[in-house]
């Protein structure tokens, strides 16, 4: 094999790891096509192949392979053990949302490995890098009506075949029509069963393929030819309607895909416009929207304002206004007016292409509890085999059955312990779950931390950019000079602050609305603030150390400053030579949704905990707004983390939420982390498990809801899928149960789990 995938690897800010340490990755896309796709347990799903291949995160020398009939993690696991005996294989990556492995191999080995897998009864397809062609409709489409076609044909044969055995007709002729459209139906429906059921029986391996095989064979033997063609009908039309549920919900967060346009509007060098191709655009780049456009790509606005829908990026349900300097994602909706903007990313590495490639890494880890499925199905099944050989062997021995009766129950108890339904309850539910928080602006790294989310027990929150705006906003302006105009003071210092580029000033600039003067001699004072002269007389604006330094300050004066100062405000005062004339408080204000972000944690019984590196005072303050209690501040990142630590002791589970580089230590230390990913840091994005894309800290008691829904989807689903299996068991060994019954009950339990775990993609009332 040579088609080796070339890897142009760049480092995004938001990327799936774990707490061993993940990997950076990007959106990169290859295209592969398969006229039609097999389901967890090998049967037909017609047309079910992605769109869209990711090979931007394949090891550097690995190989990439499709394969059609691998889509959930028995299929992994079937292809793992396949490949343990083969010397030489390095490394192995399966990405199951795209139906893709990894393998890196000596290049000896390679050859070997790939027979592996093709005797496992898997066949690998070499991934090409992609030419940025899209996928062909009428060929999907085509693979679509060819594998329906295919199965509705064995169905059509097996009833043929159960009309003949039902109607009671004698003759040799019909019984040689019998066993000849049951084989019809057998070979059309089952082929890809019989061939991976039989190689895992060759190597020992009992999975629901060896399982099916069997019980089909077993029943045409012993001459029930029209059950048999019926079993294997149904079973195959069960599984496609299973798959299509189950990529319902793996592919959810691929609909964002279509979401970013293919096509950009961007300007030449002469200041002409050009509609180009969107992932042709490079950086900084200057592109349009027009009202009603998405954007095609990530940017800072340059020229107009307007409303921008972020929804499909941050969840935030209400449109978000936009000027010159504000951040702007691809697939978001322009709604007022034309905007321009400089691309600040290329498209496989937006915003959206990282929300999708992050979600789709999630999906390919495991949770727990399919961790803890997996190892019991693992013994589920051979324990179920082993049952169903004695029922054959000793029944006949120790009750008044017949051999043929005894053998014909064990084969319904074979069809009954298909694991499929059991199997498919955790990833179809873990999947919706990520898909659905996705949604809502939460990206969740992996199965783990949304059900770890649930076990909360304290959230320690940072107050800079987290609980709060992040930025100074002007609370509060005083006259304080009796015998000047207030309006002519105002208009003074918006002047002077108008000119300085400090945080504090340009608050002040903003906050005073109204005409603004020219002035003159503008020099800054470093640590005190600003001069300059408006109409030939001096003034500074600056802070109190200044105005003491001018010998300005006054009994009246200082209660005042400390009354501010209290409430954690920054004051900045106005004064000429003889005089202070104003003063302007500015502080970080809170955000309007941190009080019932607060609010919901403590109803959730989560302890809120401030950390905060701000001074004690101010903290405090903000603290008393939010409704925290336990607030700390003058925090250093080690402190931070000694506190997680503290917490970790004292409630259990805590999660730590944050936005800036000093957060990074104790987000990585916490249970879980909790980043902002519109004001934090890649740092923060990087070392956080979950990434708040609108900065709404309600969406924290949001997740954590979320996990204990999920965690109740899941153990319903396991009861679901073991319950049924029960009563049938029993109906099977001391009732009447069939083998169609069987199949039933198999579908219907697979059915019903799949629809379950669905549940979760909805957004809760």
């Amino acid at each position: 094999m040579t088609n080796q995938t070339t890897l142009n690897p760049v480092t995004p800010a938001l990327h799936p790891h774990d707490h061993d340490h993940g990997h950076s990755h990007t959106h990169g896309h290859t295209h592969a096509h398969a006229p039609a796709e097999t389901s967890c347990c090998g049967n037909p799903v017609c047309g079910s192949s992605p769109a869209v291949v990711d090979t931007a995160d394949i090891p550097k020398g690995a190989l990439l392979f499709r394969i059609p009939t691998m889509d959930c993690a028995v299929e992994e696991s079937e292809i793992r053990r396949a490949l343990e005996p083969v010397a030489g294989v390095q490394g192995l990556r399966f990405r199951l949302g795209e139906r893709t492995m990894a393998i890196t191999a000596d290049a000896a080995a390679l050859p070997l490995a790939l027979d592996a897998i093709r005797k496992a009864g898997f066949k690998p397809e070499p991934v090409v890098e992609a030419t940025g062609a899209k996928p062909v409709a009428p060929a999907r489409i085509a693979g679509m009506s060819m594998g329906l076609a295919r199965l509705v044909a064995a169905l059509v044969l097996a009833i043929a075949a159960e009309s003949i055995s039902f109607m009671g007709l004698e003759g040799k002729g019909f019984m040689a029509a019998e066993m000849v459209l049951a084989l019809g139906a057998i070979g059309l429906a089952g082929l890809d069963t019989y061939k991976k059921g039989f190689g895992a029986l060759v190597r020992g391996r009992l999975n629901i393929n060896a399982l099916m095989a069997v019980a089909v064979t077993g029943a045409f033997i012993i001459g029930q030819w029209p059950e048999a063609a019926m079993v294997m009908a149904l079973y195959a039309i069960a599984e496609l309607i299973e798959a299509r549920a189950v990529d319902r919900a793996r592919n959810a967060i691929q609909s964002l895909l279509a979401l970013a346009p293919e096509q950009a509007e961007v300007k030449q060098a002469d200041g002409s416009w050009k509609t180009v191709m969107a992932d042709t655009v490079v950086l900084d780049t200057i592109a349009r929207i027009r009202p009603g456009e998405r954007v095609p790509l990530d940017g800072v606005v340059t020229a107009g304002i307007s409303a921008i829908d972020q929804a499909p990026v941050t969840g935030e349900s209400i449109p978000v206004d936009k000027t010159i300097g504000d951040v702007v994602f691809a697939g978001t909706i322009n709604q007022t007016a034309a905007l321009e903007f400089r691309v600040t990313a290329v498209a496989a590495n937006t915003t959206l292409a990282r929300i999708i490639h992050a979600v789709e890494e999630a999906q390919g880890s495991r949770a727990p509890t399919q961790r803890f499925v997996d190892k019991f199905a693992a013994i589920y099944t051979p324990t179920v085999f082993v049952l169903a050989l004695a029922v054959a062997t000793l029944t006949p021995l120790f009750m008044d059955w017949t051999w043929l009766q005894a053998i014909y129950k064990a084969l319904v108890l074979l069809v009954i312990a298909c694991p499929c339904a059991l199997v498919i309850s955790t990833p179809v539910t873990v999947v919706s779950a990520l898909a659905s928080a996705a949604r809502r602006g939460i990206l969740i790294k992996g199965g783990t931390y949304l059900e770890e989310a649930r076990k909360l027990k304290a959230v320690a929150l940072d107050k800079t950019g987290t609980i709060t705006e992040g930025k100074p906003k002007l609370v509060e302006s005083v006259l304080i000079d009796a015998s000047g105009n207030e309006a002519t003071m105002f208009a003074i210092a918006a002047s002077i602050a108008g000119r300085s580029d400090h945080p504090v000033s340009k608050a002040i600039a903003e906050g005073l609305k109204g005409q603004r003067d020219e002035v003159g001699d503008f020099t800054a004072l470093p640590g005190r603030g600003v001069q300059a002269t408006h109409v030939g007389q001096a003034y500074v604006l600056g802070n109190h150390r200044l105005i003491e330094e001018r010998g300005l300050c006054t009994p009246s004066l200082e209660a005042e400053l400390k009354r501010h100062e209290e409430a954690g405000r920054t004051v900045t005062l106005l004064a000429s030579d003889k005089a202070v004339l104003a003063l302007f408080a500015v502080a970080d204000t809170i955000k309007e949704s941190s009080q019932a972000a607060v609010a919901e944690l403590r109803a959730l019984g989560v302890v809120p905990v401030m950390l905060t590196g701000d001074n004690t005072a101010t903290a405090k303050t903000i603290g008393a707004h939010a409704g925290i209690d336990d607030v700390r501040g003058n925090l250093l990142p080690e402190e931070k983390l000694d506190a997680i630590k503290a917490m970790q002791q004292r409630y259990g589970a805590a999660a730590m939420t944050g936005d800036g580089i000093n957060d990074a230590p104790a987000l990585a230390q916490a249970d879980i982390g909790f980043a902002m990913g519109g004001a934090g840091t890649d740092t923060a994005m990087e070392a956080a498990d979950v990434v708040i894309m609108n900065d709404d800290l309600r969406r924290i008691p949001e997740t954590i809801r979320l996990s204990r829904r999920a965690h109740s989807v899941l153990w319903q689903n396991i009861t679901l899928a073991l319950g049924i299996k029960g009563v049938f068991f029993v109906l099977a060994v001391f009732g009447s149960a069939t083998m169609w019954m069987a199949v039933f009950a198999d579908m219907g339990a697979s059915l019903l789990v799949v629809a379950n775990g669905l549940r979760l993609m909805r957004a809760p009332k």
